[in-house]
């Protein structure tokens, strides 16, 4: 009998080839390759990891994404958060439709990608070490060339790179919705959107109610979160006219960190700290002032200010009473009826989160001169200020009628000034202040110089032996 020798090396590499072709791919599924309960995909790079899990003491079986890199397992997406699979028998596979599913033991659909109709064969999920699990069609596998992606339904974590906001080309919107308790990832009733009515702003609202509003859009960045020094994320808000949405990217590709939307009705910023633990860096509301509407209509909130709410120029409190209790939601009321149009005037308030847009009006190319006009003209517009206030500024924003949810921020340097409209004796009255502090300081300043230079002199005199008989 002829015995046949074949290399070592020849052997190792067709079992290695023929191990190859009956594994699925670490990273992908496709018709021949489910995912069972049992298994888990690994995104390329070892960053995140997907599979089925439990929330808390619960058996029911939930298919998810969660850092692979953290032993505290952190979810960031869930896929059916609503409809969860009884027992251990679910399987995450590419439908006979074409559609990326989990079906449970009985074979029942809880949840699919609901794309239109492909081959099968030519269908696969991949997660990406962006944490995004995308459903590609591999006979046209451009970059970037998605049938679906959990990046376009976000849960309740932003991570860098997706987009909170509108792809305004197939009415999509993109946002943060909170698991319904910390044991439960159904969905809650915390929402944090990019909402379009006048000049986009982000909104935190438990239901319909609104708890904590960013400001509008002004160009540079959300009038009532003015943009800090960050060693972390570089922030970028996109508005153009196929979307328009919020997003960040990480200033270092090693930091972990995540936004996420809790069920309690706070947005916070976690940072992995040291390999160590998750930390809080930040959180909105971040304080009393943050709240929505905290003070009521026409009234300003000032943190640092005791009380924090105080009436506008031209105000006073609805209810006294109220207001000495320190209770301020029904705000202020004007002192009189303005004596429109004749006798008017704007009071410059700076430095604020600008009012909400309940009734309003915007132009994006008006000058703040026309837009100052423009609302003395018409006798219910009760504040204006820029759209826009890159450079020198552009555009104009007209407030008819209460003015609600205004607060003074405390790193002001760039942003927005609100005129608000006064009768002409409050506009006398800031003008009278004025002409007596301009006096008291100057009379000051002189005060100070004329003392610095007689102990100038003094010392003079000291130092070169120097009395006043010689002089």
């Amino acid at each position: 009998m002829e015995i046949l020798h074949f290399p070592l090396h020849f052997i190792f590499i067709t079992l290695l080839t023929t191990a190859v072709g009956l594994s699925r791919s670490a990273d992908t599924i496709t018709l021949s390759q489910p995912m069972r309960d049992n298994e888990t995909l690994v995104s390329a790079g070892a960053k995140f990891e997907l599979g089925f899990f439990s929330a808390g003491n619960s058996s029911n079986r939930h298919v998810g994404i969660w850092f692979y890199n953290i032993p505290v397992k952190t979810v960031i997406w869930v896929a059916n958060r609503d409809d969860p699979v009884n027992g251990s028998s679910g399987v995450l596979q590419i439908g006979t439709g074409g559609n990326l599913v989990i079906v449970d033991g009985t074979g029942r659909a809880v949840w699919s990608t609901n794309t239109t109709n492909m081959a099968s064969d030519s269908v696969a999920a991949q997660l990406l070490d962006s944490g995004n699990l995308v459903f590609t069609d591999e006979s046209n596998n451009s970059l970037g060339n998605f049938l679906w992606q959990s990046f376009d339904h976000p849960f309740d974590t932003l991570l860098a790179g997706m987009k909170l906001g509108w792809d305004l080309r197939i009415g999509l919107n993109r946002y943060l919705t909170s698991w319904r308790d910390s044991d439960d990832p159904s969905t809650g009733d915390i929402t944090y959107k990019v909402e379009l009515q006048g000049l986009p702003q982000k909104f935190l609202r438990r239901n319909a109610s609104v708890i904590e509003r960013s400001g509008p859009w002004d160009g540079i960045q959300f009038s009532g979160l003015p943009l800090s020094p960050n060693a972390i994320i570089n922030p970028e808000f996109v508005t153009i006219a196929q979307e328009v949405y919020y997003s960040y990217q990480l200033i270092n590709d090693s930091t972990i960190t995540r936004a996420v939307l809790n069920h309690s009705g706070t947005l916070q910023r976690w940072l992995w700290n040291n390999n160590t633990q998750w930390t809080v860096i930040h959180e909105l509301p971040n304080d009393s002032c943050d709240e929505y509407a905290k003070c009521g209509p026409n009234a300003v909130c000032r943190i640092g200010d005791a009380p924090i709410c105080s009436c506008l120029t031209g105000y006073t409190p609805k209810s006294p009473q109220e207001w000495a209790m320190f209770v301020w939601s029904s705000g202020c009321v004007k002192k009189k009826p303005l004596n429109c149009p004749k006798e008017e005037g704007f009071v410059k308030l700076k430095g604020v989160k600008v009012p909400d847009m309940l009734s309003y009006w915007v132009n994006t190319s008006m000058s703040l001169d026309e837009c100052r006009t423009k609302c003395l003209k018409n006798c219910t517009c009760t504040a204006y200020t820029n759209a826009d206030i890159v450079g020198k500024g552009s555009g104009c924003l007209l407030w008819y009628g209460d003015l609600l949810d205004i607060r003074k921020l405390i790193q002001s340097s760039r942003s927005q000034n609100v005129f608000i409209r006064v009768m002409a004796s409050d506009l006398g009255h800031h003008k009278w202040k004025l002409r007596l502090v301009v006096p008291v300081v100057t009379a000051s300043l002189y005060l100070a110089i004329l003392l610095l230079l007689c102990l100038w002199r003094r010392r003079t005199k000291k130092r070169l032996g120097i009395n006043g008989r010689f002089i």
